[in-house]
């Protein structure tokens, strides 16, 4: 396991959580972005995995997740949450000057990686983006529909067949457990809106990541927001019966090589 060190940043709405996996001499820096209700600490596999490979590792607790300032979970604008992650981009590239920068974004940090893409997309090496909620999400559509949003914890079965995934992630404090809040997923929804208006990210590379049994965020409904976004560089694998997060799931290994693969493409051009 990579030994990590915390940073506390001023944000846009308080303080700023971000942690960072160091490396001596790194080829690139990663910058993760983690995903709704939960904090980056539980992507220390995936840092272990970049950092043996060359990279130096960032990635912030979003505004009102983990160990960031905040009311729980509540996001007004995600325009703020991009704004707090490039700060952390420039702490990175303060800290490892004149190395590659590669995004990577997972579900709600998905959302947050393709905004951040195309405002910011221009500093960037290569965008990553696994189960992103880009397109239609018709989880969002339907709760908004309600008076009073349910109560509902999520079925941790969803994220993983690796069982001990969900185990782990019931039992986490710094995991949200109680109901959504409808500002957050109001912004998410302007969000996607505003994604979807914005433009494709050029000649950036990307790649989408997905499992084909993603009932939390859906395949079909992310192939959408990719087409909107992709620009002339871009790759997709799907992953027959993985879940929710490909990045714990029980061909993680295969996930994070086919990142490694194409971020050995991206730094070697």
């Amino acid at each position: 396991m990579a030994d990590a060190r915390e940073h506390t940043v001023t944000g846009t709405r308080g303080s700023v959580v971000a942690r960072e996996w160091p490396h001596e001499r790194p080829r690139y820096v990663a910058l993760l972005v983690h995903g709704y209700g939960e904090h980056i600490g539980r992507y220390e596999y995936v840092a272990d995995v970049l950092t043996a490979h060359g990279a130096a590792v960032f990635g912030p607790d979003h505004m009102g997740h983990g160990k960031s300032a905040g009311e729980r979970v509540l996001i007004e604008d995600f325009e703020d949450v991009v704004t707090d992650l490039h700060t952390v981009e420039e702490l990175a590239r303060a800290t490892y000057p004149g190395v590659p920068v590669m995004l990577i974004g997972h579900s709600m940090g998905g959302l947050i990686a393709a905004r951040y893409a195309q405002r910011y997309g221009a500093g960037l090496a290569a965008l990553v983006l696994s189960g992103p909620v880009l397109g239609t999400w018709e989880l969002l559509r339907t709760l908004l529909t309600y008076d009073e949003l349910p109560d509902v914890p999520i079925d941790t079965g969803l994220l993983s067949r690796d069982p001990e995934v969900g185990a782990v992630y019931a039992a986490d404090p710094l995991v949200w457990h109680g109901p959504f809040k409808r500002p957050t997923l109001e912004a998410i929804l302007r969000t996607l809106e505003t994604i979807s208006k914005s433009g494709g990210i050029g000649p950036l590379p990307l790649l989408w990541v997905h499992g084909d049994d993603d009932r939390i965020v859906p395949l079909p409904g992310s192939r959408t927001g990719i087409e909107d976004l992709r620009g002339s560089d871009w790759a997709e694998r799907v992953y027959p019966g993985a879940r929710h997060e490909v990045f714990n799931e029980t061909n993680k290994d295969e996930v994070l090589a086919d990142v490694i693969g194409f971020v050995d493409r991206v730094v070697a051009s």
